[in-house]
């Protein structure tokens, strides 16, 4: 018997949903149930074919777990090694890399000189930076957001350089995305399970959190295919099996804003009954996929096309 494991916090309604219906689908040899551990040893098999990851970003001992598990042939659904060494900075920097339209981006040190550093640790940091430089790329108004990590925690948009200073002294040990600001016509959130299937969703960033799928953006047969193969070439790239891409139209054209949501929000109160039922089908259908591919101590994960082709001596870009 092979098991498809949800691992998941706080939330419920996609994890009940997806549970449901994997095993309402009665594939012989196939069952899914959540994740539960009582112990992790080093080098030995979880049990679980395959494991779709919604917590670890946020508790370390699972990523180590599942880590371990993945060593031993689970398939992690998004890979854990890889999700550990991604961040907001580097997936601009590639999307460039890929012709993806994106803002223009700088990163920033942290205001706060982190844990166990001096002074003397930054010796190769030029201080003050190129202020005058870094603003007259990237302009006012902006956005300053994390590099790493999701939602909208720590965000600030800045109108002045002035204000961008008063914030930046608030940041503390974070390391900062400076990014300019896409004033949008049309605002998208795709979802993309698999790095084949696409849910392109109208999606309104400046409503009240609760309304912001109800918007009503009305793209066209040619703009659907342009954002669908932007969202393809992202997570196969990155190797996402799980992800979301927020896309901004800007005089019609697509600019990614924000593509590193490996655990994005799934809740049905959220997304809306249509959109949950298309990644509750999806997931589902997509992990038996992964379940019956599996192979027994072998390496099932899924790995990027920025890797792959890294370790192959093949032309990256």
């Amino acid at each position: 018997m092979k098991k498809i494991d949800i691992f998941f916090g706080k939330e419920r309604s996609f994890p009940e949903a997806i549970i449901q219906r994997i095993n309402s689908k009665q594939i012989p040899d196939i069952t899914a149930e959540p994740v539960l551990i009582s112990k992790v040893i080093q080098g030995e098999d979880s049990g679980y074919s395959v494991i779709i990851d919604r917590i670890s970003q946020d508790v370390p001992f699972y990523r180590a777990f599942l880590k371990n598990a993945a060593l031993c042939g689970t398939a992690v659904i998004n890979n854990p090694f890889w999700w550990s060494a991604d961040e907001k900075f580097f997936n601009n920097c590639l999307a460039k890399k890929i012709n993806v339209p994106v803002p223009k981006t700088v990163i920033l040190p942290s205001k706060s000189l982190p844990d166990d550093t001096t002074d003397a640790s930054f010796s190769n940091l030029a201080y003050p930076l190129d202020w005058d430089h870094i603003f007259g790329y990237v302009g006012f108004p902006a956005y300053m957001k994390p590099f790493a990590g999701g939602g909208w925690k720590h965000v600030f948009k800045l109108e002045t350089k002035d204000i961008f200073f008063e914030k930046y002294n608030t940041t503390g040990q974070l390391v900062m995305l400076l990014q300019e600001e896409i004033v949008f016509e049309e605002y998208y959130r795709c979802y993309c399970i698999g790095r084949k299937h696409v849910r392109i969703m109208p999606y309104e960033p400046r409503n009240p959190h609760h309304l912001r799928y109800d918007a009503h953006f009305k793209p066209s047969a040619e703009k659907l295919q342009e954002m669908t193969e932007i969202v393809l070439r992202v997570n196969q790239y990155l190797g996402y099996d799980f992800n979301t891409v927020e896309l901004a139209v800007r005089n019609g054209i697509p600019f990614a804003i924000d593509f590193c949501n490996p655990a994005p929000d799934a809740d049905k109160q959220s997304v809306g009954e249509e959109n949950f039922e298309w990644v509750v089908e999806t997931a589902a259908n997509f992990a038996i996929e992964r379940a019956q591919q599996q192979q027994p101590g072998k390496d099932n994960l899924t790995w990027g096309e920025y890797l792959k082709r890294s370790t192959t001596q093949t032309k990256l870009f």
